[in-house]
């Protein structure tokens, strides 16, 4: 399968998940997950949330962040992955004067209610 990210129209995300500020993003979702590019604006935040059926796997691209992992500090540079387990919750926050550009996939590992 082929994902191209130029044919998919960027959304705009303000206060995502009771965060700060404004996020972009192309996704692609599925039954097995979402593929994400994501840029986080200076200022913003993810907050504060459980992965109750998912890894949340987040690879920096470029900008400077910090995420909280089950209370754990992650500092995030270019070239770095912070990754969320199923049953752990995070939040990612932009600690730098330019945009968090995240590179984010996200892998369904047990069905939701309502799915087979």
């Amino acid at each position: 399968m082929l994902l191209d990210f130029n044919k998919i129209r960027e959304v705009t995300v303000p206060g995502m998940n009771n965060g700060t500020g404004v996020i972009t993003a192309k996704m692609s979702v599925g039954e097995e997950g979402k593929v994400i590019s994501c840029s986080m604006h200076a200022g913003s935040s993810i907050g504060l949330h459980k992965h109750e059926t998912s890894d949340d796997i987040n690879y920096v691209l470029s900008g400077t962040g910090t995420a909280i992992c089950d209370g754990q500090e992650e500092k995030l540079t270019p070239g770095t992955c912070h990754i969320c387990k199923m049953g752990s919750e995070h939040s990612i926050i932009n600690t730098g004067d330019g945009d968090l550009v995240l590179f984010t996939v996200v892998v369904e590992r047990q069905s939701r209610p309502g799915r087979r």
